[in-house]
């Protein structure tokens, strides 16, 4: 149920987001979603790939710093109040929500989002307790055209 995510640790400079995107897509991996963070001298592309071994092997290959961590891709109901009703069942818990962004596309009425916590496995059975539902990895790529 948790998914791999590429940490890609870039300078803060015009330009250097463009190459690694360039580089998976000139190997054929396609990106799902993303998100960058940044401070003042660098900045943290975080990606879901369709290939993240293939895709650590080749950003590291060129010279990239990549970290690979887990994360968790969960079903929010697209509506308003959705993203509350989600946290609220981390609420009195212990775990933290280390950050979240959103997925490129979302089922139904739902959207979805990924999540880093400080402990996954008990934000995951926490959240499916609640009747939230935790996407698999493999559903990520079926739903958006891949097996």
């Amino acid at each position: 149920m948790k998914i791999q995510q590429l940490s890609v640790f870039l300078e803060n400079q015009p330009g250097q987001i463009v190459k690694p995107c360039r580089l998976l897509a000139s190997e054929g991996i396609n990106i799902r979603t993303l998100s960058v963070a940044d401070t003042k001298q660098f900045g943290i592309l975080r990606m879901i790939v369709s290939d993240w071994r293939r895709a650590t092997q080749l950003l590291q290959d060129a010279g990239y710093v990549v970290n690979v961590t887990e994360v968790v891709a969960i079903e929010v109901p697209d509506e308003p109040g959705g993203l509350s009703r989600v946290l609220e069942v981390l609420e009195n818990s212990p775990i933290n929500v280390e950050y979240m962004y959103s997925f490129a596309f979302g089922c139904r009425d739902t959207a979805v989002m990924i999540f880093r916590f400080d402990q996954s496995d008990a934000a995951i059975k926490l959240l499916q307790a609640a009747g939230i539902s935790v996407v698999e990895s493999v559903e990520i790529y079926s739903r958006a055209g891949q097996t």
